[in-house]
């Protein structure tokens, strides 16, 4: 049922060609629905028909790397700017006049909505993110440096650096293992993926999809991994540090955009150190001054909008509606 009604188009944009879904009549508040990794528009499909029903016209792209968008083939296309760039233009192409249009963001997709914000809060009416809060930038170090020095080389964003090394690793577990092993993952200590050793237990191990994943959601991230493969993924994880250098002019900037957070207690990011304490003891909204609330979900991971999507829906909702 909520695959009815939903129109996919290809738009051209910022150089690449972007898939989108559409779900929604034309007119109504426009809502910007980001996927993080490894996920496609689809992670969004629970929300396109909930806020449809709701009255709300949502838009869910492939983002640059992932599913039926273009995916250049260096990582240096993948920096917040030309990310953002895809998506202003996208906005110039479907938001009539130059609307402003709320946006909703997860993991990967979370980041790039708060730089949104950041480079062209006059495109953002209101923002809800999930999973991944701001990170100001550290002008002191890179963040590499900085993730080698607090987790060692086998953290994952660390083992995705080199390029081709991930993408055989994963290619000899099997695209559709892979999918399944992020996307069950439940433990809120980092992840760490030694070389060699996979997600750490035999690839045989039987995998338990949880009551909100089901075979068919697998079969059709599946289907476009196995076209795609995780190197666009992967270009965002490349592009940190060539971000670190191109985002110096906003040092210390504020995201000056109505926000709510939200994440799972259970979440990863949640979990990384400080992370708590810079939610809930004033950094967060030292760097984003309109934050309005930050919504903790007990016994939920970090796929929080598809674990507990008409929850994240109504919360988006009931946010957005003061606007």
């Amino acid at each position: 049922m909520e695959m009815e009604g939903i129109e996919h188009r290809t738009v051209a944009v910022n150089g690449i060609a972007m898939h989108v879904a559409f779900k929604g009549s034309s007119g109504s508040p426009m809502v910007l629905l980001l996927h993080g990794f490894p996920e496609l528009w689809y992670s969004w499909r629970h929300q396109m028909a909930g806020l449809a029903a709701l009255g709300y016209r949502a838009v869910a792209p492939d983002l640059r790397g992932f599913g039926d968008t273009d995916a250049p083939a260096s990582a240096s296309g993948y920096t917040c700017l030309s990310v953002v760039g895809d998506l202003v233009a996208l906005l110039d192409a479907v938001a009539k006049g130059g609307e402003k249009v709320f946006v909703v963001g997860h993991d990967w997709g979370a980041i790039v909505a708060w730089h949104l914000c950041l480079f062209r809060p006059d495109r953002v009416k209101a923002l809800v993110n999930l999973s991944v809060p701001f990170t100001p930038r550290n002008p002191a170090r890179k963040p590499l440096e900085s993730l080698r020095a607090a987790y060692g080389e086998d953290y994952y964003i660390c083992r995705f650096q080199e390029p081709r090394e991930m993408e055989a690793e994963f290619a000899q577990i099997g695209t559709r293992r892979v999918l399944e092993e992020f996307l069950t993952i439940r433990n809120p200590d980092q992840l760490f993926l030694p070389k060699g050793k996979g997600f750490g237990h035999p690839t045989d191990d039987l995998i338990v999809l949880p009551s909100w994943l089901t075979n068919e959601d697998i079969d059709y991230y599946a289907s476009k991994y196995e076209k795609t493969g995780f190197t666009g993924g992967f270009n965002y994880y490349r592009a940190l540090d060539l971000n670190w250098e191109l985002t110096a002019p906003w040092n210390g900037a504020r995201i000056r955009v109505p926000a709510k957070f939200m994440v799972g207690d259970l979440d990863l990011t949640y979990n990384s150190p400080g992370a708590k304490d810079f939610i809930h003891k004033g950094g967060l909204k030292k760097y984003v001054p309109f934050l309005e609330d930050v919504v903790v979900m007990e016994g939920v991971a970090h796929f929080i909008h598809e674990e507990r999507p008409q929850e994240v829906t109504q919360h988006i909702h009931d946010f957005f509606q003061m606007f």
